[in-house]
């Protein structure tokens, strides 16, 4: 059995209201996109190990002088600013993709850790934050001591 379908000679074509309206809407969404783009929060990894809690941020180009990092009411925090650097003229830019100006980053720690012993390192382009665990955190192994039963048995009576 065969299906007929009306051919219509104007269907797929927009009227010129529509292509209008197309254009300054895609106009308003790239300039939100270009808006988003000054404002960034860089990637950050956050894992932990047996005895510490690491937390890595990716900061290209951000000099570590505008790095604040501080921990207040168990939040530790991760500020600064990348600046753009106008080594090139701005008319000879042909695209400006990556974000610049002020970040910050927060994160809730944990009781398990001590904040006042983090250590910070700066290398390539990545901040690593070490935030060693409490030692009463640590988890700890405890020896189980195997007898012989029949001296399990003598010392139960």
């Amino acid at each position: 059995m065969r299906i007929l379908t009306r051919w219509e000679p104007a269907r797929g074509l927009t009227t010129l209201q529509d292509q209008v309206n197309r254009l300054f809407n895609d106009s308003f969404r790239r300039s939100d996109a270009e808006a988003s783009l000054s404002a960034w929060a860089p990637a950050v990894d956050v894992y932990e190990t047996e005895h510490e809690l690491v937390v890595k941020a990716d900061l290209p180009e951000v000099d570590p002088k505008d790095l604040d990092i501080r921990v207040e009411n168990n939040i530790l925090t991760i500020s600064g600013e990348r600046k753009f650097e106008k080594k090139v003229n701005e008319e000879n830019y042909l695209r400006v993709e990556r974000s610049y100006g002020s970040f910050a980053r927060s994160f809730t720690l944990a009781n398990t850790v001590n904040p006042e012993a983090i250590k910070a390192d700066y290398q390539n382009g990545v901040l690593t934050l070490s935030i060693p665990k409490r030692e009463e955190a640590k988890p700890k192994q405890i020896k189980v001591n195997v007898g012989n039963p029949a001296m399990a048995a003598a010392a139960g009576k």
